[in-house]
């Protein structure tokens, strides 16, 4: 990387978004313990008990590595992201 400073940007997106309260890791289907893999996905539970408990892919697991604290992001274009709690209540205000 230069010495120079990378430039700064502010965010303007609009998403929506929910607190994680807890996460619910799904166990291995496959109860021969052949089989592997570092997720089953999960069941997120958001920290605001009015909104239903939903699923997340093991991909989604793998790749943004969510805690209970964190939001659980998603953008206007559908793409589901992870932010944790200081980054996100720093960059976002609700609507």
């Amino acid at each position: 990387m230069t010495e120079q400073e990378m430039p700064r940007y502010q965010c303007h997106k609009k998403v929506r978004a929910l607190k994680i309260g807890s996460i619910e890791h799904k166990p291995n289907p496959d109860q021969s313990g052949k089989t592997g893999s570092s997720s089953y996905g999960a069941i997120i539970h958001p920290d605001d008990k009015k909104y239903a408990a939903f699923d997340v892919s093991a991909e989604y697991i793998c790749k943004h590595r969510p805690m209970p604290g964190g939001y659980y992001v998603v953008y206007e274009d559908g793409y589901e992201s992870y932010s944790p709690a200081e980054v996100f209540e720093s960059g976002y205000s609700k609507l």
